[in-house]
């Protein structure tokens, strides 16, 4: 019952965080719209740019990060070992079709899944982790990636990078319109003017309020998706087993992740020493993988 009462508790968090993420949102264009007069106009700002930023990313997204990723197409024979074990786990997981695989050339030792949903979803690995895990710890991190597309973690991670690109542009907004003076009533009532300070002070600060936010949300769809792909496999040992490699790996992937798609891999792409700060937690991608290996070692 923990490993289902954790499943379900990280799902609570994760909408909790998100509803708290949309609220940010909705104020933003609140005071954009009291700063030109009419909180309607803000309101609806907000509204037009979230949806055509969200259907770029709904229908798009996924081609752009395996294009910014430089992954091509898993095909047979050269690949049948990893799209067979693919194609077994998502049976065992439930899907209605196989994830479409991709590879990326590259010796460093990740992998992530991406897509809008469980039909239109895709896994990515590394050569190098086809290369270096056996075939436990590789049935572990595809069980790993299958969780975050059974789950909908993909859409979900999906829905919170658009929040916060949807966050920088209104804030970014609401400060010009600050600067240039806007239409704003000069005569508004004393709430107008508290929600104005008050918005041009979360505007300031949103950016890093809505990274904080994702980070979070992402940290914790991580452990969900450990403890779902170790139910999946039945078998948590090789998923931590694989993380112990990963942890080790000495190369980096800075060539083919970057920021904006850190969050979707397995384990943080870029290299460090080892030793992180409270500071360096609070802006990870991911848990610490001493704390996913603690975990997954006590199911």
């Amino acid at each position: 019952m923990g490993l289902y009462e954790e499943i379900a508790g990280n799902k609570r968090r994760t909408f909790l965080l998100l509803f708290f993420f949309f609220g940010l949102v909705v104020f933003l264009g609140l005071v954009i719209g009291l700063m030109y007069g009419n909180q309607y106009f803000g309101l609806g700002l907000a509204l037009v740019i979230g949806v055509v930023y969200f259907l770029i990313s709904y229908f798009a997204g996924s081609s752009m990060i395996l294009s910014m990723t430089g992954a091509r197409e898993a095909t047979k024979p050269e690949y049948t070992h990893l799209i067979n074990t693919v194609e077994g786990l998502a049976v065992a997981a439930g899907l209605p079709k196989p994830p479409k695989v991709y590879v990326i050339d590259d010796s460093a030792l990740n992998a992530f899944a991406t897509g809008r949903d469980p039909e239109h979803a895709t896994i990515t690995v590394t050569t190098g982790l086809l290369q270096k895990m056996n075939r436990l710890e590789l049935e572990g991190v595809i069980a790993h990636e299958m969780s975050h597309i059974k789950n909908f973690d993909i859409r979900v991670m999906m829905l919170a990078a658009v929040l916060v690109g949807l966050t920088v542009l209104l804030s970014d907004f609401l400060l010009r319109s600050f600067l240039w003076g806007g239409k704003r009533d000069r005569e508004q009532n004393q709430l107008g003017v508290v929600l104005i300070i008050v918005g041009i002070a979360l505007a300031i600060l949103a950016p890093l309020i809505g990274e904080l936010i994702k980070l979070s949300v992402s940290r914790k769809r991580e452990f969900l998706a450990d403890a779902s792909g170790a139910l999946l496999t039945r078998y948590p040992k090789g998923l931590a087993d694989a993380l112990r490699k990963i942890k080790h790996d000495p190369d980096p992937l800075v060539d083919k992740a970057n920021k904006a798609t850190a969050h979707l891999f397995i384990s943080m792409p870029f290299r460090h020493d080892g030793k992180t700060s409270l500071m360096q937690n609070l802006f990870s991608t991911h848990p610490p993988i001493e704390e996913r290996i603690k975990r997954l070692e006590g199911m």
